[in-house]
C-alpha cells in the first residue's frame, strides 16, 4: 500500500550515528563511533538505592505528574546549576525533559516556522540539525574556528539573515570538542542583545571537565536570563536509560514549551525523575563525576599519544579539554566517508565527519570517541586505523607524483 505522509516526512533524515552503529554491532568491531559512556562506570549500587527509595514512597510514586517535571528535582537542577554561576531562575523557569534531545525538539516545535533562520556552528550537532531541518528551518553556518564563532562573520550574519536563534554548545562540542573562549562568549552575548536574538545553548558535556585550573563560564551565567536557552543532561553524568535532561530559561518560553510537550508526551519518565532526586540527594554524584573525568582522561591521553606517536603532521587535532570526542582533520584529498567501510573491514569504526556541517562539508574530517573503550582496546583499534590513514595518504602521494 502507498501511505499518504505528511509533506513534512521529506524534511526528516536517518542519523549518520545510528546507521554505522547498526553496521557495527553485526561485526567485531572496534567502535570510536557512538557517543556512549562506559557502561562499566555507571554508579549501579547508587540507582538500585535510588529506586529503592522511591518505591519506599508509596503507590503515588507511580502516579502521573505535572508536565513541567519533578519539582524537588527541578530544585536540586538549580542548585547545581548555581555552582556554574547560572542564577536568578525559579523552578518554575526549569523544564524536565525526555533527554535534552527533547529539549532541542520541543524549541523548535514553538519557535521554527518554514523558512526561518537559525544560525549555528560549523560543524555542530548532527541531531540538533536534523530536527532544526525537520522544521523546515534554512541552517546558516557562522565561521568558526577553535576559540568559537568568528564574532565579524556572527555580526555580519545576524544583519544579513535576522535570525530566529542560534544553537551554539559552547563547551566541549560535539563533535569538534572545542571550548569557547571567554572573549568570544562575551562578545556573542553582546552581539545577541544588540539584534535581539535567542541563544539557545547545549551544554550536556560540561561537567566532564579534565582541567580544574580552568573555569569555562556558560553563556547563561553571563547573560540577565532573558537571551539564553540552557539545556542540560544526566545522560553523560548518570546513565543514558533515565532519558532526562533539562531546559531553563525565559518563563514565557519555557511555559510554551511546557505546553507544547503535552502535546508531545504529557511529561518525562515519572520514575527515573523520582530516582535521579533520590541520587542527587542520597549518593556522591559530584564524586562520580570526578571519577569518570579521571578515567576519561586517560583514556584521551592514550588515544592522543598513538596519534601522536604516528607523526602524521598532515592530520591537525586539538587534543580535548573534556568532553567525548577528538576531532580530527586528515589530508584534504582524503574522504573519509568513503573510507568508513574500508576502516569497518579492517575491524575499527569512527563517524565521518561530512553530516556535522550545516554549511559546505570538509570531507576530510572524523569524530572520534574515547569514553566507551578501555585503554587497551583503544589501543587496539589505533593500531587498526592510523595505518589506514597512512597508506591512504601515501597512495595519493605516489598519485600526485
Amino acid at each position: 500500500m502507498k501511505y499518504a505522509f505528511a509533506d513534512r516526512v521529506r524534511y526528516l533524515q536517518s542519523s549518520a550515528v545510528r546507521d554505522i552503529l547498526k553496521i557495527v554491532g553485526k561485526g567485531n568491531v572496534i567502535s570510536f563511533a557512538g557517543g556512549l559512556p562506559d557502561d562499566d562506570l555507571f554508579p549501579l549500587d547508587g540507582l538500585e538505592d535510588a529506586f529503592s527509595r522511591v518505591f519506599q514512597t508509596g503507590k503515588k510514586s507511580l502516579q502521573y505528574m505535572e508536565t513541567e517535571g519533578y519539582r524537588p528535582l527541578r530544585e536540586v537542577i538549580l542548585e547545581r546549576m548555581s555552582k556554574k554561576g547560572i542564577t536568578g531562575f525559579t523552578s518554575d523557569d526549569v523544564l524536565i525533559t525526555t533527554g535534552s534531545q527533547q529539549a532541542i525538539d520541543l524549541f523548535s516545535r514553538i519557535m521554527l516556522s518554514p523558512g526561518d533562520v537559525i544560525l549555528t556552528e560549523d560543524p555542530t550537532y548532527l541531531a540538533a540539525l536534523q530536527v532544526f531541518k525537520s522544521y523546515e528551518a534554512k541552517v546558516v553556518a557562522v565561521d568558526s574556528d577553535d576559540n568559537g564563532m568568528l564574532p565579524d562573520d556572527l555580526e555580519s550574519k545576524l544583519k544579513k539573515h535576522n535570525p530566529k536563534c542560534i544553537y551554539v554548545v559552547p563547551t566541549f562540542s560535539n563533535p569538534a570538542g572545542r571550548v569557547w573562549s571567554l572573549e568570544r562568549r562575551k562578545q556573542l552575548i553582546n552581539l545577541v542583545h544588540k539584534y535581539k536574538v535567542v541563544v539557545f545553548e547545549d551544554d550536556p558535556y560540561g561537567e566532564l571537565q579534565f582541567t580544574e585550573d580552568e573555569v569555562y563560564q556558560p553563556l547563561a551565567s553571563l547573560d540577565d536570563g532573558t537571551h539564553v536557552m540552557y539545556t542540560s543532561t544526566f545522560s553523560k553524568t548518570a546513565v543514558p536509560a533515565l532519558r532526562t535532561g533539562w531546559i531553563v530559561g525565559p518563563y514565557q518560553v519555557i511555559r510554551m514549551m511546557a505546553q507544547a510537550k503535552q502535546a508531545n508526551d504529557l511529561h518525562s519518565n515519572s520514575l527515573s525523575q523520582q530516582a535521579l532526586y533520590q541520587l542527587c540527594t542520597h549518593y556522591d554524584l559530584d564524586a562520580h563525576i570526578k571519577h569518570l573525568i579521571k578515567v576519561y582522561k586517560s583514556r584521551m591521553e592514550v588515544m592522543v599519544q598513538c596519534l601522536e606517536e604516528a607523526n602524521m603532521p598532515e592530520v591537525h587535532f586539538v587534543k580535548p579539554k573534556g568532553g567525548m570526542f577528538l576531532w580530527l582533520e586528515v589530508e584534504k584529498s582524503l574522504n573519509m566517508t568513503s573510507l568508513l567501510n574500508d576502516a569497518v573491514d579492517r575491524g575499527v569504526a569512527y563517524v565521518p565527519g561530512e553530516p556535522f556541517y550545516a554549511g559546505p562539508p570538509k570531507k576530510n574530517t572524523l569524530r572520534l570517541n574515547f569514553t566507551h573503550s578501555t585503554p587497551d582496546k583503544i589501543e587496539q583499534g589505533m593500531k587498526l586505523f592510523v595505518p589506514l590513514i597512512q597508506e591512504e595518504m601515501k597512495k595519493r602521494l605516489v598519485n600526485v607524483e
